[in-house]
């Protein structure tokens, strides 16, 4: 039965915007803006959404494919949001990616917004929330990150550094919170 929950949806947004972390990437976007010119803002937000949709789907039959259960995939997600969280936090960078060849598809959709993180704490979400209520979410997030790639610039300029890096720690912490809570949901039903 389709159950739609505000207070799921709300939470499952908030946890997305944190991993997502769009606002976050501002400075990253205006460097791929100033490298390659012009970034297809609707592209990447409607091949982020899809990839992130298509995994909540057939992320589960993957990993049942290859012999990992949920609860496996959820407590190894919130190592994932953990160390996320502790690079908003203390502003230090424990990922690093490849450096970027094109500013569409690839890194915005893949792996910016729809990177190894999002898909984790999509599957750990799974494991917690209603998938109906994980895609409004998605939606959502998807919305404000078309609405940012947008007016990228005009936020940088409103927010400031300071403010860019309040929000930052803001939500890693948030982040942080969320990652103790999934492990601790998750863990026990690595020993049933």
């Amino acid at each position: 039965m389709i159950e739609f929950d505000i207070r799921e949806i709300v939470t499952v947004s908030m946890v997305l915007f944190a991993v997502i972390d769009i606002i976050g990437s501002i400075p990253i976007i205006i460097d791929l803006r100033a490298k390659f010119g012009h970034i297809e803002s609707e592209k990447a937000s409607l091949a982020s959404g899809a990839i992130m949709i298509v995994f909540l789907f057939i992320g589960e039959e993957f990993l049942n494919l290859i012999g990992i259960d949920v609860h496996s995939f959820a407590v190894a997600g919130s190592f994932v949001l953990f160390f996320l969280a502790l690079e908003m936090i203390l502003g230090i960078r424990l990922y690093r990616d490849e450096a970027a060849s094109s500013a569409s598809i690839v890194p915005i959709a893949f792996p910016l917004v729809a990177g190894a993180g999002t898909m984790t704490t999509l599957l750990s979400l799974k494991a917690e929330f209603q998938t109906i209520n994980i895609i409004v979410a998605i939606i959502l997030n998807i919305i404000l990150v078309y609405i940012v790639l947008k007016s990228s610039a005009k936020i940088e300029r409103m927010l400031g550094e300071n403010g860019l890096g309040v929000i930052r720690k803001t939500f890693g912490v948030v982040l942080l919170a969320i990652a103790v809570k999934l492990f601790a949901a998750n863990v026990k039903g690595l020993f049933v």
